[in-house]
């Protein structure tokens, strides 16, 4: 059994406009404080951006801003987890019923700003179908909730969620394994979007081996190494740094690192993570990794 104190998280964020882009279509929180009164929430959205998602940059913030909210209330929901049948049932509700209730919010979300910003049409032209206008405000979606008892991530569409656990293992729970074909991804605005979720389900029974940090990033970070290890890399210098110099140094760093990602990508490049300092007591981070990697040669 965990106990009951606040948990001291640290988190830290940025997002940087990708090369010869006109706007940044990501969006990115990160709220709380992850006790059972206040779960920690983290996300990260990537707007499609192409003509056809033509309103895909509010898309990502309507995703993130209904995402906190809901994951939020299920953070406090789990406050009572470790009595008998509750931690099952709510495993249940985070694979089936969240899901389904968030891209409702989503959709909620894009039908009113639509209702409310119609373009001027011209005269006889129809009305667009309820998926057409869907589709313009297109975005990916990857949040996690953290609080002194369980740990749980759900992903739409590409992007990463990395997790170095107490002992320093890497992994990434939500990879597919499977590379997107060029820009073709799921999304929040697929005809069936609940069932393309996918969750990662932690419960956290001894405090001490909860994980140590956590990491979202859009695809724009991933994208600009040569390969899956440079992204590996890239997260064990991370948690090498933020052992080493604390949240401080790396914080002030961090936009530098996304815009160069960003210049290899050419895409928008967010992050957002959250730090748990008592994870760093035993000293089992070892030396700072270096943030240099392998980068792609085109961008």
């Amino acid at each position: 059994m965990v106990t009951l104190g606040v948990r001291r998280w640290e988190t830290l964020g940025d997002s940087v406009q990708g090369v010869n882009k006109q706007h940044n279509q990501d969006w990115y929180a990160c709220e709380g404080t992850g006790s059972g009164e206040d779960p920690l929430v983290l996300a990260v959205a990537d707007g499609h951006g192409s003509a056809v998602h033509a309103r895909s940059g509010l898309g990502a913030r309507f995703a993130v801003d209904r995402f906190v909210v809901r994951a939020a209330e299920f953070g406090r929901a789990a406050r009572d987890c470790h009595e008998p049948g509750r931690l099952a049932r709510l495993m249940a509700y985070a694979r089936d019923d969240f899901p389904r209730a968030l891209v409702q919010d989503w959709r909620e979300a894009a039908l009113g700003h639509w209702a409310r910003h119609r373009p001027v049409a011209d005269e006889g032209a129809r009305e667009p179908e309820r998926d057409a206008k869907l589709v313009l405000y297109g975005t990916t979606l990857i949040g996690a909730v953290l609080t002194p008892w369980l740990f749980v991530a759900w992903q739409i569409g590409d992007g990463d969620l990395a997790v170095v656990e107490h002992d320093g293992a890497l992994r990434r729970p939500l990879a597919t394994g499977e590379e997107d074909l060029g820009d073709e991804t799921e999304s929040l605005c697929g005809p069936q979007a609940w069932r393309a979720v996918r969750t990662y389900w932690a419960p956290v029974f001894d405090e001490a081996r909860a994980p140590r940090l956590v990491v979202l990033s859009t695809d724009g970070l991933s994208k600009s190494f040569a390969s899956a290890d440079g992204y590996r890399e890239f997260v064990a210098g991370l948690d090498g740094r933020l052992a080493a110099e604390g949240s401080g140094g790396v914080r002030d760093s961090l936009p530098q690192w996304l815009r160069q990602a960003s210049q290899y990508s050419g895409d928008d490049t967010t992050l957002a993570a959250a730090l748990r300092r008592s994870g760093r007591a035993s000293g089992v981070a070892g030396e700072p990794g270096s943030m240099e990697t392998e980068r792609k040669t085109e961008t």
